[in-house]
């Protein structure tokens, strides 16, 4: 009984203020369009922000305040906003009954600006229910309206709809021809939002046309245009567009990224529209019909009162809560239903997702094994045609084989140089490359890249100008070799391209915060330039200049995707200012901290003519186990030249022979051998000693098979080819630590 008298005396509360309000509203001769203006323009702000109760409240005041004077303009005008919030609220039969309310009205009056939006409302409702040529026609009649009445905004979106509605015809032609119609005009009226929008819709059509170059161009660019701007709304479609080329294109790490993306955006909508619209809100407009029906009944509580009629009021009542009960009963109904195809729908997307994670996870594999496997079988040639033509120029060549000689190891070293960048892109790409931070001069660094450079540009006539901000410190503390590799990249190719000219080197300070200062590099050079088109794909792998501009200057098309990467890693950014025929000048920027300390100075040895004074070399046990005969002659040739005695056996079993009958100082130990592997041989050596030192001499560098050598208990790895210095050195470091021990 206490809760029937609770719900009667908040409904009498709920009538009297409806009541009082209203007769304060009939009463105020201040009532003017303005009132209606205010809330129809607060009702369309609510909708924007996804607050469809509170939108619907003011649009039905507003329509209360609008029918009190008869303005039949701002009838339409609501009755068309509100036919859009029942369109979002997947209320289509009741957004068709607003908007043709909107229509009706519209048409007498000749209002040709909102008859033309509410067409293209009409559209978009048509569009929904999949009803396309409908919704075409609706489009077409919006688009004339706004064309008689100057509406280039309004007209740029009914394109884009009609687009739109063409993409989902499967008439990607014709949606061309209209989105590039929207683009043009949106950039006409500068609508940085409809051009996104229009960017997003072309690289759909794109990419359903097979044009993925430029799908992947047109999305990164409407995505760039949303970020810059904030368009919310924008972000999710062009994120999961982008995800999807990429996965059409079998990037399965670029579409898992913009896939997460999309998630994480769609998300945050999703969490704002639901805390303020669909569900929860449903229940509350739903109680606000009530309202206005209880509004309906006052007027019956009024005559019921003077006639003191208990029963008629207490039977109004009843129905009242019936009804209040009823709709809350509905709204619970629909609420779960929304919620069991939520959970269905997250489901299914969980499913695709763990489908593309392993396609992703399948395809990196392969790519490992593969570049594992191609890596292994160049470098072994390889390994033969720079350590011969090396041994060559070492004996004193007749004077006419010197030139083919060294063409020779120039080609051996391309050809290295090549493989070494196409396993950096691979690490890059699996985002496993890590920050060594150590404390170097900057300026000192620079001048040593320059003097290694410098035999280069002079091949070319080019001189190399430096310049240091003479008040910005020397001493920084950042992963020095990674800023060496960018600035070599940069200037290696300023010298390429650049015949007879000067290349400028700059280092300034832009900003500090505490310690950390964000330095600005410049690389400069007056030689051939770059074109505008090659401007925006020239950080991809692979990717050069023309033909003719390849054959003249050769390269790899890897350089500069090698510095992007890095630059990426170091938290930095790079960019571009070129001009054919003028130069071409690279800015990147990237923060170091600052330091007090100077950089070490490194004792250089010249290793083994020192070592000779502290133990004789004639001892040295070394076992090199390695079936390529022409490696065991390269091998022992090397090992020889340095003083050194080698036993040497091909394969895996016979290695594991020798190192239990005889006691070795050294293991060289080839990985890909018949019989058992080099790693094999390796794990059954560490059960019986775990102290010999084993280096893994293998031509496979792929990070994937670094763990898997220091699993089996390999001391370091030695990459053939090598460098000799590099090999003396860590033979070195082995020998100087046993004779320490």
């Amino acid at each position: 009984m206490s809760l029937i008298k609770a719900y009667i005396s908040i409904i009498l509360m709920l009538l009297f203020v409806s009541s009082y309000s209203q007769n304060k509203i009939e009463n105020d001769p201040e009532m003017t369009l303005n009132s209606i203006n205010y809330r129809i323009k607060q009702a369309q702000e609510y909708l924007d922000n996804y607050n469809y109760y509170n939108a619907k409240i003011n649009l039905d005041e507003a329509l209360n305040l609008a029918n009190s004077i008869d303005d039949k303009q701002s009838i339409g005008v609501i009755h068309a906003i509100k036919g859009k919030i029942q369109l979002i609220l997947g209320q289509e039969d009741k957004a068709i009954k607003s908007l043709s309310k909107a229509i009706e009205v519209q048409r007498i009056i000749n209002d040709n600006v909102n008859l033309g939006k509410s067409y293209k409302t009409f559209g978009d409702i048509y569009k929904t229910k999949g009803d396309y040529y409908q919704a075409l026609d609706s489009y077409t009649a919006a688009k004339t309206k706004f064309q008689e009445e100057e509406l280039y905004e309004n007209l740029t979106q009914a394109l884009l709809a009609e687009g739109q509605t063409y993409i989902d015809l499967n008439n990607y032609r014709k949606a061309r021809s209209i989105i590039e119609q929207a683009l043009v005009e949106a950039q006409n009226i500068d609508f940085l939002q409809a051009q996104g929008e229009a960017l997003i819709s072309l690289s759909v059509i794109y990419n359903k046309l097979s044009e993925n170059k430029k799908a992947i161009r047109y999305a990164q660019d409407g995505i760039k245009l949303a970020e810059n701007n904030n368009f919310t709304n924008l972000l999710p479609k062009g994120y999961l567009v982008l995800s999807n080329i990429y996965n059409t294109v079998r990037n399965y790490k670029s579409s898992r990224e913009y896939l997460h993306a999309y998630i994480t955006v769609a998300d945050s909508i999703r969490n704002l529209e639901n805390a303020n619209s669909s569900i929860a809100l449903e229940a509350k407009t739903q109680l606000a019909d009530v309202t206005k029906e209880l509004q309906d009944v006052s007027g019956k509580l009024k005559k019921s009162e003077s006639d003191n009629d208990l029963s008629t009021l207490i039977s109004i009542l009843s129905v009242a809560l019936i009804t209040i009960l009823s709709l809350l009963t509905l709204s619970l109904y629909k609420n779960n239903n929304i919620r069991l195809k939520t959970n269905n729908m997250l489901h299914k997307k969980n499913s695709e997702l763990i489908v593309a994670k392993e396609k992703a996870e399948l395809a990196s594999k392969t790519k490992a094994n593969f570049l594992s496997t191609v890596t292994h079988e160049l470098r072994t040639p390889l390994y033969a045609v720079t350590g011969i033509s090396n041994m060559l120029l070492d004996e004193n060549p007749k004077p006419e084989q010197v030139q083919h000689l060294k063409s020779l190891k120039f080609s051996g070293d391309y050809l290295l140089t090549f493989i070494n960048d196409i396993l950096q892109i691979n690490k890059i790409e699996a985002n496993k490359v890590d920050i060594e931070p150590e404390t170097f001069n900057l300026k000192k660094k620079i001048n040593n890249i320059i003097l290694a450079l410098n035999n280069s540009a002079q091949d070319n006539n080019v001189n190399i100008h430096f310049e240091y901000d003479p008040e910005l410190s020397e001493n920084f503390i950042a992963d020095q070799l990674k800023i060496s590799q960018i600035l070599i990249n940069l200037v290696g190719n300023s010298i390429k391209f650049t015949k007879n000219g000067d290349i400028w080197i700059r280092v300034y300070q832009i900003a500090q915060k505490d310690k950390t200062y964000t330095l600005r590099f410049e690389v400069e050079d007056n030689g051939i330039g770059i074109s505008q088109e090659k401007q925006d794909h020239m950080f991809e792998s692979f990717s050069q200049g023309s033909i003719q501009i390849n054959r003249k200057y050769g390269g790899t098309g890897l350089g500069l995707s090698i510095v992007k990467g890095l630059i990426d890693i170091l938290q930095g950014t790079i960019y571009v200012k070129s001009e054919l025929g003028k130069g071409t000048t690279f800015f990147f920027e990237i923060p170091l901290e600052y330091t007090t300390v100077e950089e070490a100075v490194e004792n250089k040895t010249n290793y083994f003519d020192s070592v000779n004074t502290e133990f004789d070399l004639t001892k040295v046990k070394i076992l090199v186990v390695e079936d390529n005969k022409i490696n065991q002659m390269i091998t022992k040739k090397i090992l020889t030249k340095m003083g050194l005695n080698c036993e040497i056996v091909d394969n895996g079993e016979d290695a594991v022979s020798k190192i239990k009958a005889n006691k070795f100082d050294i293991v060289l130990m080839d990985i890909h051998m018949p019989g058992i592997s080099g790693i094999e041989a390796t794990k059954i050596v560490r059960s019986f000693d775990k102290e010999l030192t084993i280096y893994a001499l293998t031509a496979v560098t792929i990070e994937d098979k670094m763990q898997e050598f220091e699993e089996a208990g390999f001391t370091d790895i030695i990459p053939k080819p090598f460098k000799q210095e590099e090999f003396e050195k860590k033979l070195y470091n082995a020998l100087s630590g046993k004779a320490t021990a």
